[in-house]
């Protein structure tokens, strides 16, 4: 609970710089569509943990992700001028955070119940990741880049969740999630070494 009030406070203190800007600088420090997405996020990780489908301990590691996010937003408004490419940032590391969101709230078993657990799919998938968005605020991963490898991230969630459908996850089904996560992350991390910083 502790949490949800802070991240409520952190997204107020954002949204509050965001006003405080002069009038002149006012539309383009506007973030509404970002905003928006926030706190459609910090909703449905409360009802994650209300419903049993995301851990304290998951909550905790997604909303101090949540609270990054409007951290940088609210540095990206400070000097009056939100950028393009800044926005775009915002997006694609709230579209990360999202799909992980999404992902846990799909998991057919509730928090605390062993059949069908993947715990080290669902850390292989939470570090993928969070090594996409590393990548695009570095600039060594494209926006489009990204929404590419966050829709492959989706597609491997959704292949989880059909494995977990019967409550057994087979040691082939376990395979095939670790090969194509591992395939992803090889991806990802050749456009890490590819050291093409966007300007």
């Amino acid at each position: 609970m502790t949490s949800k009030f802070f991240t409520a406070s952190v997204l107020a203190t954002a949204l509050m710089s965001g006003l405080a800007a002069t009038p002149v600088m006012a539309q383009n420090t506007s973030t509404p569509g970002v905003d928006r997405a926030q706190q459609a996020i910090s909703a449905r990780i409360q009802q994650g943990l209300n419903s049993g489908h995301i851990t304290p301990s998951e909550a905790q590691a997604l909303y101090a992700r949540d609270r990054d996010i409007a951290a940088r937003e609210a540095y990206f408004k400070s000097n009056g001028n939100a950028t393009q490419q800044e926005r775009q940032q915002l997006r694609a590391e709230l579209d990360g955070l999202n799909s992980d969101v999404e992902r846990m709230m799909a998991n057919n078993d509730r928090a605390g119940r062993q059949p069908g657990s993947t715990p080290g799919i669902d850390n292989r998938e939470y570090q993928i990741s969070q090594r996409i968005d590393e990548g695009v605020r570095s600039g060594r991963i494209t926006q489009r880049e990204a929404r590419r490898l966050h829709s492959r991230e989706r597609q491997i969630a959704q292949h989880e969740v059909n494995f977990k459908a019967d409550g057994v996850v087979t040691r082939q089904e376990h395979r095939t999630l670790r090969n194509e996560l591992k395939t992803l992350r090889d991806d990802v991390e050749r456009m890490m070494r590819n050291d093409r910083r966007r300007g």
